[in-house]
């Protein structure tokens, strides 16, 4: 007997005249039949059409592009879980080095280093913060004193995560005002606001407003005068966030790490300047006594017992690996030369656009490669309006105002 083939009416349709464009598919309800893997990839495919280009976005220090063999590596290990570290024992010894890598850039003690990777520096802050919770209050705890009014203290200028924290973990904020001349903290202000519920003090590598570094070393320096003259052991924290994979290798001799004793931990971005895809960060701390050992859980039914510090719990290992092919593909050399033509562009981009005439630059990317402006006469236009006109070219370059005390002031 001979059989013939019959093409369905989708095998048969060109593009866009399927089944899945001859009727509407249900976008809050599963659809009632299944539909060809090519069919549903192309209305998928389409339909992030309208996103913008992650090419041309400006508005974020995120991470668009990697080499193709890193993004070959990332899509060979999307099914490999970082919690399981029993069972991809590689992944976790990669995650290991990662985190030395990061201390070590850091300027961290000796040894093996005390951190963690992470989705990216939100889930690092809160890690951070945890650990400033916790140690100030088994400090008070050890001398009898209370334990119900901690705080924090932190620019006005901080990312919203760090807003996040205090609310969630019930530490009151006390936020040191920038100004509409100054968009940085002053280290005055600061020292203002501490007193010995304060948990942490939080000064930025590199503001999300601005891309300025605050005076980490003076801050520094004026907290441990604070701590020596009230017997306290406030420590500080750094949001290197933005910076943390700039700083070490356009500003090596800057004083923001491990070299000053009294910063106990650090967290960092890799899918900014770590130059991987977005879900990955980092926060380090300058030894194990800085990480309460109450806030390390201990899995044991995954094939082994498994400490983790974390605040979620399966996750890819894609991340992990895409980091840890940077590092050993750029290295040192590859990171420099990097950051440095970046802070070329960005200086070059500033110049000219002062040289425009209606612009005035408010950092010039000296810090880290990024570039704000506003706008000499509002009255004539706004960078609302400048934002707008670009966008028209698919250009994505945020307009904002300043935090609170420089709301006026609009980049």
């Amino acid at each position: 007997m001979v059989h013939k083939y019959v093409a369905t009416n989708d095998e048969v349709a060109p593009a866009y005249a399927g089944r899945l464009n001859r009727a509407p598919v249900p976008k809050h309800r599963l659809p009632e039949v299944e539909a060809p893997p090519e069919a549903v990839y192309r209305l998928i495919h389409d339909e992030l059409l309208l996103d913008g280009s992650s090419r041309l976005n400006m508005a974020t220090f995120v991470t668009t592009w990697m080499d193709p063999e890193a993004e070959r590596l990332m899509a060979e290990t999307f099914d490999k879980n970082m919690i399981d570290k029993d069972e991809y024992p590689q992944t976790a010894e990669i995650e290991r080095r990662c985190v030395n890598i990061v201390a070590d850039l850091f300027n961290a003690p000796s040894g093996d280093a005390v951190g963690v990777s992470t989705i990216g520096s939100s889930e690092a802050v809160m890690l951070g913060g945890l650990a400033m919770k916790w140690r100030w209050r088994q400090r008070r705890e050890a001398a009898g004193l209370t334990t119900d009014q901690p705080n924090m203290v932190m620019g006005s200028n901080v990312q919203v995560v760090w807003e996040k924290f205090c609310k969630y973990w019930d530490v009151e904020a006390r936020y040191v005002p920038v100004a509409p001349d100054r968009f940085v903290v002053d280290p005055d202000d600061v020292m203002a606001r501490v007193d010995e519920n304060t948990i942490g003090v939080i000064p930025i590598l590199g503001t999300t407003y601005t891309g300025e570094f605050e005076p980490i070393e003076e801050i520094h320096d004026r907290v441990v005068a604070y701590n020596e003259e009230h017997g306290t052991d406030i420590p500080i924290h750094v949001d290197a966030a933005s910076g943390g994979f700039v700083a070490p290798f356009l500003h090596p001799a800057l004083k923001w790490d491990f070299r000053l004793p009294q910063v106990k931990s650090i967290n960092v971005s890799g899918h900014k300047y770590g130059l991987t895809y977005p879900g990955i960060g980092f926060v380090v701390w300058r030894s194990d006594e800085d990480l309460p050992e109450d806030l390390v859980f201990h899995v044991n039914y995954l094939g082994g017992d498994m400490p983790t510090f974390t605040l979620n719990f399966s996750r890819p290992g894609n991340q992990i690996v895409g980091q840890y092919y940077n590092f050993v593909r750029l290295g040192r050399e590859g990171y420099t030369r990097i950051m440095e033509y970046l802070r070329d562009v960005a200086l070059y981009l500033s110049g000219e656009i002062e040289k425009m005439g209606p612009f005035q630059v408010v950092s010039d990317g000296t810090a880290i490669p990024v570039v704000a402006f506003q706008v000499r006469d509002p009255e004539r236009f706004t960078v609302f309006h400048v934002s707008e006109q670009l966008r028209t070219g698919g250009w994505q370059v945020p307009a904002y105002t300043m935090p609170e005390d420089a709301t006026d002031v609009a980049v």
